[in-house]
Parts: structure tokens; C-alpha cells; sequence
């Protein structure tokens, strides 16, 4: 198995806990995280900071070509660069998520996209999350995980995560943006989120976080045969 790169496939719908499990199995298997959301929220910034419409494609694919999106690891935490300026704090706000889940639906953003995510599995054992990892992305991973939890679970997770970085926000108004998302990325026409077939389904409704982690990690040791 000398110089061989396992992929590992997480994807689940918005509020799963996706990137957190992604980012502590990948420390504890010594593999590279890969959150492709933040990709995408990037891409979203961009989008915003120009004040273009997530709708109009057109425009945004003018722009793309202005675009250069990078992504480099720095003690094992991935940053996100735009046009060479860091900015993987400027994404982590509630309009670049809702922005990001729209302009994720675009053809010719996803395409922009697709070989960064690429290049990276093919030159590093990954764990990478998303919503079409394992059926668009990555679809001949070696493990595929369905990661998911109840809207009314994932809506409570990040109302908490909200508040704990001083964003004042209502859980019922979380949840409303939950459940849109939901539908949004379920019925999109351009890879849409839905469970691989040979995918492992996770539900982490009743789960706490480490124990999250440590079935993730037993998964993919199991099927990797680590």
C-alpha cells in the first residue's frame, strides 16, 4: 500500500456536524481535511463583495474568470485564499452560508470548483464533506459516509455555535433556514444532496460529538482495513 491515498467521502445535508466530525477523524487517521463548503463560501464572498445576484450566472461566470480560489494547510487547519488575501474568517458568517448555498447550485460554479476538489484527493489521503462528494466529486472514494441528524438537532447545534461567537439569532429562525436549505440543496438540479448508494448512513441525532467522531473513525478503519 506504499504511496497509496485513501479517500473518504462525508457528505449529509446543512448542520449535520459534518466539517467538525470530518476535521477530528481526519487528525486521528493522520489523513488531510477537506472542507469543500468553505470552498464555496469563498466563491460566495466573491460574489458578494462584487454585489452581483447569486441568480445571475452570467455575471458570475465573468467573474470566475478573475477568480483564483487556493487552499493551503497551516498546521493542519485549512485557510481559504482569494485572490491571494486569507480569508477563512470573512466566510464563517450566516449571509456567506446563505449565499454559498445558492450560488453552489450554479452549473458554472461547480465546475470552477470541481478540480480544485480533485487535485487534492489525488495528491493526499482526504477526508472531504460536502453534499456531493460521494456521488459527483469523489465518486469512487474508497469510503462513502451519509452523515445526517433531524432538522430540529442540527438547528439547535447551530444556533449554540452562533451564539458562542456573539451572533445573536432565534432557534426557530434557525430552523426555518434549515429546512430551506435543506430543500434547496434536495431538489437542485446540478448535483443535488442526496445518500450514495453504497454510502453508510450516520445519524448523530442522539450522538454527542466525540462519540460522533469515534463511529466516523470506526467506519472508515473498518472499511479500510486500518
Amino acid at each position: 500500500m506504499k504511496n497509496r491515498f485513501f479517500n473518504v467521502a462525508i457528505d449529509g445535508p446543512a448542520g449535520a456536524g459534518k466539517s467538525t466530525v470530518a476535521r477530528r477523524t481526519a487528525e486521528a487517521l493522520g489523513f488531510v481535511y477537506v472542507d469543500t463548503g468553505s470552498i464555496y463560501r469563498t466563491v460566495a464572498l466573491a460574489v458578494s463583495e462584487r454585489g452581483l445576484s447569486c441568480a445571475d450566472e452570467a455575471a458570475i461566470g465573468v467573474l470566475l474568470k478573475e477568480t483564483r480560489v487556493e487552499l493551503q494547510w497551516q498546521d493542519g487547519v485549512q485557510h481559504n485564499y482569494l485572490n491571494g488575501d486569507d480569508v477563512t474568517d470573512r466566510i464563517r458568517t450566516p449571509e456567506i452560508s446563505e449565499a454559498a448555498s445558492r450560488v453552489s447550485a450554479l452549473p458554472a460554479v461547480r465546475e470552477f470548483l470541481l478540480e480544485t476538489q480533485r487535485a487534492v484527493a489525488r495528491s493526499n489521503s482526504v477526508i472531504m464533506d460536502g453534499r456531493d462528494i460521494g456521488t459527483v466529486v469523489l465518486p469512487e472514494a474508497d469510503v462513502k459516509i451519509y452523515l445526517t441528524a433531524s432538522a430540529e438537532t442540527r438547528a439547535a447545534r447551530r444556533c449554540k455555535e452562533l451564539r458562542e461567537k456573539g451572533i445573536d439569532t432565534r432557534l426557530d429562525d434557525v430552523l426555518r433556514e434549515i429546512e430551506e436549505r435543506d430543500y434547496r440543496d434536495m431538489h437542485r438540479k446540478i448535483a443535488p444532496l442526496r445518500r450514495a448508494e453504497d454510502a453508510v448512513l450516520l445519524d448523530t441525532s442522539s450522538l454527542t460529538l466525540v462519540q460522533s467522531v469515534d463511529e466516523t473513525t470506526k467506519i472508515i478503519r473498518e472499511k479500510l482495513g486500518l
